[in-house]
């Protein structure tokens, strides 16, 4: 099978309840290295992000300091969205508002990037803002209307 030329890159954020130490993040900070080992194993898996640690909870990217950054780059769509919808991922989504304040703006995004290149943080920041300002495109789109890799 000929080698892919575009992998698919996602960023999401979230600002967090209450700090990490905080019992009612708990249930957030202890599966960790769990959904992460299921990320890292799973068919079309490239890269994630990581700071300090097997994580990148260490990171703080954004000017508000209980913003978290998660990032990762898959093979395809549909290999993302195996991972999220359909592992064990799926059970810690649905308790996302148990750790997680709702967003009043869009805070995740998917974009084609060339095999082999690693997206940067501010990379996502202007992807994610392109999507909050123009919508869904090819530069920058979610599951609801995913795009084609670039020809």
């Amino acid at each position: 099978m000929p080698r892919q030329a575009y992998h698919l890159a996602q960023v999401n954020i979230g600002r967090i309840n209450a700090p990490l130490d905080d019992p009612i993040m708990a249930g957030f900070v202890d599966n960790l290295d769990r959904i992460n080992a299921l990320a890292d194993g799973s068919p079309g898996f490239v890269w994630r992000l990581v700071g300090e640690g097997n994580d990148a909870t260490s990171l703080r990217p954004c000017d508000d300091d209980r913003m978290l950054v998660n990032m990762s780059v898959w093979e395809t769509v549909e290999d993302l969205q195996t991972y999220v919808y359909h592992t064990a991922h799926t059970d810690y989504l649905r308790q996302r508002k148990l750790w997680f304040s709702k967003m009043a703006e869009a805070y995740h995004c998917l974009w084609w990037v060339r095999a082999g290149h690693l997206p940067t943080v501010e990379e996502a920041k202007g992807r994610l803002e392109t999507l909050r300002e123009r919508g869904e495109t090819a530069d920058a789109f979610t599951f609801r209307s995913p795009f084609p890799p670039p020809q």
